[in-house]
């Protein structure tokens, strides 16, 4: 049975970090074959989005919609730091019935043949992330939900990420990617998630890797009224 095709939106989105309001009114919504970066700094709510997306927080208004399997990629990679990476991959490969060929599949895709029997935690920064991109494929889930999947890469290494986007659109996946770094995604849309922040109060300064507050104002104030969608 063929499955259907994915679906991925969010209505009037608000998430918190704390007691700091990060983005309000958030809207977009994607089909089969969409892709979409979500620019911003860091520290202005990018991986909060994700991780509302996954479901893996609750947003404090609106909703989000998915429709399809989810695969997520973060800076965790979810694979076990004592084990060999062939065996740690194993693991994932099993749980996602995915077939020994498929799995060797992966391997050559990231270049991780010569890496197999190094223990995880030996690993470097690109290497794990490689290895993470790997276990995404094995996933074969429609909707892909990433989080700076460029950070310690290097440059053939990010080409081959915007590659990769590009095939899992292409077969009618969804693509959600949050970076600050480029992608080359043909028709690939982008919106950047400092355009949902609330206005502060005046007298107020925020920083996006820290809110910093010169002076409070004596009562707070209200955000005008602003139409969301993306």
């Amino acid at each position: 049975m063929q499955a259907s095709p994915p679906a991925l939106s969010a209505h009037d989105l608000a998430c918190r970090r704390g007691d700091r309001l990060l983005f309000r009114r958030l809207s977009f919504a994607l089909e089969a074959g969409a892709a979409c970066h979500v620019t911003g700094a860091n520290g202005a709510g990018k991986t909060t989005l994700i991780r509302a997306l996954a479901g893996l927080m609750t947003p404090c208004a609106g909703e989000v919609r998915r429709a399809g399997t989810l695969g997520l990629l973060d800076e965790r990679s979810g694979l076990d730091p004592d084990l060999p990476l062939g065996r740690a991959m194993r693991f994932w490969a099993d749980m996602d019935r995915l077939g020994f060929p498929a799995l060797e599949s992966c391997y050559d895709r990231l270049g991780l043949d010569s890496l197999l029997e190094v223990p995880v935690r030996y690993l470097s920064t690109g290497q794990k992330k490689r290895a993470a991109l790997a276990r995404l494929l094995g996933q074969r889930a429609q909707i892909w939900l990433l989080d700076e999947p460029l950070s310690g890469l290097d440059t053939a290494s990010q080409s081959l990420v915007s590659k990769l986007v590009r095939e899992h659109c292409g077969r009618g996946g969804i693509a959600l990617i949050a970076s600050h770094q480029p992608l080359d995604v043909p028709g690939m849309t982008s919106f950047a998630i400092e355009d949902y922040r609330p206005p502060l109060p005046e007298g107020w300064e925020d920083e996006a890797d820290g809110e910093r507050h010169t002076h409070a104002p004596s009562t707070p104030t209200q955000p005008p009224p602003q139409g969301g969608g993306a």
